[in-house]
């Protein structure tokens, strides 16, 4: 049977599938965030300053971004029209860093590094430049496998101790700080896929490969 080429045009455009609802929620974003009673934060017109027994931090976010502290030690974060898509995507982004501040004035982020590799150590020793703006004064002296030491200096805010000659603690109030330094600790020995050596950090699992016999 022939069919016109508008009728099927129109049968092709029909779809059984439920129309998407229009209630925009951020699932992270709805979400409330306790505040511990040593913890105290305040609404500023360029985002929001945190104050805990670790320090001070500020949090910057755009205005659109509400605080509602309608119950007692406990904020809620919202925009003011969700429907539009920029204050959608900054409303669980916002709330994950409002948390994150917290928890890290309060309990800090502490993240392990395992050196793998026959040889490897790592000691933290005294920078021959010094303590100077923006850096402890202290560095990582690592052993990875190269025909020379590798040194890293440990930047402000950043505690670093050798818990063995193979494990390194990092600690911090800011996870995006930590994160920064870790990675760049990583870079000068990523794990390699065959044998896992390498610089591990935290709960990183290494795929091993399996070699090919020829």
């Amino acid at each position: 049977m022939l069919s016109r080429p508008g009728f099927t045009a129109a049968l092709r455009g029909f779809s059984t599938t439920a129309c998407r609802s229009a209630n925009f929620i951020s699932n992270i974003g709805k979400l409330p965030i306790a505040i511990p009673p040593t913890v105290t934060l305040e609404r500023t017109p360029a985002g929001a300053t945190i104050t805990g027994p670790l320090g001070t931090t500020v949090v910057p976010f755009p205005e659109f971004v509400q605080l509602d502290f309608q119950e007692p030690q406990t904020v809620h974060v919202s925009v003011e029209d969700r429907f539009v898509k920029r204050q959608r995507s900054i409303w669980g982004r916002t709330r994950t860093l409002l948390s994150n501040a917290i928890v890290g004035l309060t309990e800090g982020f502490t993240v392990p590094m395992h050196l793998v590799g026959v040889g490897y150590r790592a000691a933290l020793e005294d920078d021959p430049m010094g303590k100077r703006p923006g850096w402890t004064g202290q560095r990582l002296n690592m052993k990875l496998g190269f025909s020379h030491p590798v040194f890293v200096p440990v930047p402000d805010h950043i505690k670093v101790e050798i818990a063995s000659p193979t494990k390194i603690m990092a600690t911090c109030t800011d996870k995006q700080v930590l994160g920064l330094f870790t990675s760049r600790v990583r870079k000068w020995r990523p794990p390699e896929p065959y044998k896992g050596k390498g610089i591990i950090v935290g709960d990183e699992r290494v795929k091993i490969k399996k070699l090919r016999k020829k």
